[in-house]
């Protein structure tokens, strides 16, 4: 299950760009937690903290507490040149809330492909896949083994053991989450294409 990531929060006075820039000048991200038929409620946090949570790379499939609030990352505005967040928005959740997260997909046991050992190549049509799941049973990652698997298996979301209660948030259709491709063979056009390439190249240097 995905770990519970707590961050201190203080209440923003005052709302507008001066404002929220003037939080981040002081090393705060402004943040609204919204939700749950209740009035949206504007705090700022450390970017320090914020930046450190961002690092695990399971923020936003992690119940994230605020000042006693059990809430959901959904959404993180980053500035275009430093990457530095801008602003977040959290959910309000209950502790038994149903909720779509976007959790990571861990492939294992490559070494025990057959597929890969002859030389084929892991191709991953999906790096995460959207699950409706209860927010007290968040997995933290989804593993995918890949022993047995041969060149040509796809592997699709039937094929994924999923927690207790979670479902796919596609559900009209099997989708594929990885293929084992085999491996890229230089054709006769590649191959006169790279001598050509050479050979223009010691025309150069010899001019």
């Amino acid at each position: 299950m995905s770990d519970t990531i707590t961050l201190a929060a203080e209440t923003r006075d005052r709302a507008g760009k001066g404002a929220s820039r003037s939080l981040r000048r002081e090393g705060r991200v402004p943040a609204v937690i919204y939700g749950q038929n209740k009035e949206p409620a504007g705090i700022h946090l450390e970017e320090k903290e914020l930046v450190k949570a961002l690092m695990t790379g399971h923020f936003f499939n992690s119940v994230v507490m605020l000042n006693g609030e059990r809430t959901l990352p959904k959404d993180v505005a980053f500035h275009p040149v430093t990457d530095r967040p801008l602003h977040v928005d959290f959910l309000r959740i209950g502790e038994h809330s149903t909720v779509t997260v976007a959790v990571p997909v861990v492939f294992t046991d490559e070494d025990e492909s057959r597929g890969l050992k002859q030389g084929g190549v892991l191709n991953i049509t999906r790096h995460e896949v959207e699950l409706v799941v209860d927010a007290a049973n968040i997995p933290a990652e989804l593993t995918i083994s890949l022993k047995g698997r041969e060149i040509g298996d796809s592997i699709h979301i039937s094929d994924v053991a999923l927690p207790k209660g979670a479902q796919p948030a596609i559900e009209d259709r099997d989708f594929a989450i990885a293929t084992i491709v085999p491996p890229t063979v230089p054709t006769a056009a590649d191959e006169a294409a790279d001598a050509d390439a050479g050979a223009a190249g010691n025309d150069t240097a010899e001019g």
